[in-house]
């Protein structure tokens, strides 16, 4: 799987669960799609958890030229 961006994993994130939900499929196509699924969410997750180390960076730095 070529690397995504978190908006496009996201995206095609939402069209595995809408393909899972409806249930038509079988069962060995199902795991696919659950294996991708999960993949995805690793992916979402670790982009999430460094822009949230981002922002705590800026913001201590922000206040640290505040207090000086």
């Amino acid at each position: 799987m070529p690397e995504l961006n978190f908006e496009k994993s996201l995206e095609r994130l939402h069209k595995i669960v809408d393909l899972l939900e409806q249930g038509n499929i079988d069962i060995e196509k199902s795991l696919e799609y659950y294996e991708e699924g999960i993949k995805l969410i690793k992916i979402c997750s670790s982009k999430l958890k460094k822009i949230e180390n981002k922002i705590t960076l800026l913001s201590k730095t922000e206040n640290e030229k505040q207090i000086k």
